[in-house]
């Protein structure tokens, strides 16, 4: 069949990107779903800072490349009738498939799924398949899901069903700003009653996060971030207090527990520098993979800390999704908040720079 959808020509052309256009919306081509896989006709895509990442050449990814990863959408066509999946279903994609069988996954969300890395890595399904092409050549898939384009045939790995009264919009931002932030407090910091948690970084993944730590009793929030637009929005949240890096380090502030979402050294080592004794920094961030950063093994011994990575939230996406969405219900986890704003498929790559400018949480696009 044939769909439109922004596809990635090359990494790491100049900004601003709606004159350099990196991303070409386009007609392509799409191969009906295979054996364990469904064709989504998908409603709302979130730009997320991965996208960009990849944009800029930080994040290496095969080209041409239909980009997107956070997205919501329908299922119009099962490819096997043996699928989990029907007709019908409201379904939210993940950006990293999990078999259920391998050694990852057996570690409960704690490791990646081996093959689903080895998919996304090669910018596949997790049946090591592609389904889309343009003009004859193949094209390739991101994390499994190509979102910002009007339908995607995905692996059932990639989804978790939803009621269909959830907004899709918020459906979207379930499945990687609220699963990676939300999932490093639940399955990570863990923070009990009386405890402070700290976020440094407050783009959509750190406010997320913000959001869910608020959603624990008696959890204190501090949010830490160099733009002010995005201290108040944290503020009017209900975060206990909203800082600069320079000004959460001069006022000694420290938490149990600490989450650094920003994906840039500097945000990793004033995360470690805020960590308290006996707290645990947990970084969700990816910066280049070339980056470094200072550590004193001294600090951490001296005062009993720890550094934790958490991708994807340590998440597993059937069963924290479900949970979110049950906070979201109960009116504890208004996601709807993370979204600044929406916009056209066409408008991708001006999208893309809005989220350079460091200005704007989550940017829909609707498609449906």
């Amino acid at each position: 069949m044939r769909i439109r959808g922004a596809v990635l020509e090359e990494l790491g052309r100049p900004t601003p990107y709606a004159e350099s256009v990196p991303l070409t919306v386009d007609e392509l081509e799409l191969a009906p779903p295979g054996p364990g896989e469904v064709l989504v006709r998908i409603h709302a895509a979130g730009l997320c800072h991965s996208d960009l990442s990849v944009v800029e050449g930080n994040r290496p990814r095969p080209v041409p490349m239909l980009l997107g990863h956070e997205a919501a959408g329908v299922i119009e066509a099962v490819g096997s009738p043996e699928s989990e999946f029907a007709v019908g279903d409201h379904v939210v994609m993940t950006f990293l498939p999990r078999c259920g069988s391998c050694e990852g996954c057996a570690a409960g969300g704690v490791r990646p799924c081996v093959p689903g890395s080895v998919a996304n890595g090669a910018g596949t399904l997790l049946s090591g398949s592609r389904r889309l092409s343009r003009g004859g050549a193949e094209v390739h898939h991101h994390l499994g899901v190509s979102g910002f384009a009007t339908h995607a045939v995905v692996d059932q790995h990639s989804l978790v069903r939803l009621d269909a009264d959830l907004p899709f919009a918020t459906a979207a931002v379930l499945g990687c700003a609220v699963l990676t932030g939300g999932g490093a407090v639940v399955n990570v910091a863990r923070p009990a009653a009386g405890s402070r948690l700290v976020v440094v970084g407050l783009g959509g993944v750190g406010m997320a996060a913000v959001l869910t730590g608020l959603a624990h009793d008696g959890v204190e929030v501090v949010a830490v971030d160099p733009v002010a637009g995005k201290r108040e929005t944290a503020l009017a949240l209900g975060a206990a207090a909203a800082y600069a890096p320079d000004e959460a380090v001069a006022a000694s502030v420290r938490g149990d527990a600490v989450i650094e979402a920003a994906g840039s050294i500097r945000a990793f080592e004033t995360a470690i520098g805020l960590t308290g004794p006996g707290g645990t920094t947990i970084t969700v961030g990816l910066p280049p993979g070339e980056a470094r950063a200072a550590i004193s093994p001294t600090a951490l011994v001296a005062e009993g800390r720890s550094i934790v990575g958490s991708y994807l939230g340590s998440a597993v996406p059937s069963r924290d999704i479900p949970r979110f969405v049950e906070l979201w219900r109960d009116g504890r986890l208004p996601v709807e908040r993370l979204v600044s704003s929406h916009l056209a498929l066409d408008d991708v790559n001006a999208g893309m720079d809005a989220l350079a400018s460091g200005e704007v949480l989550r940017q829909i696009i609707d498609l449906a």
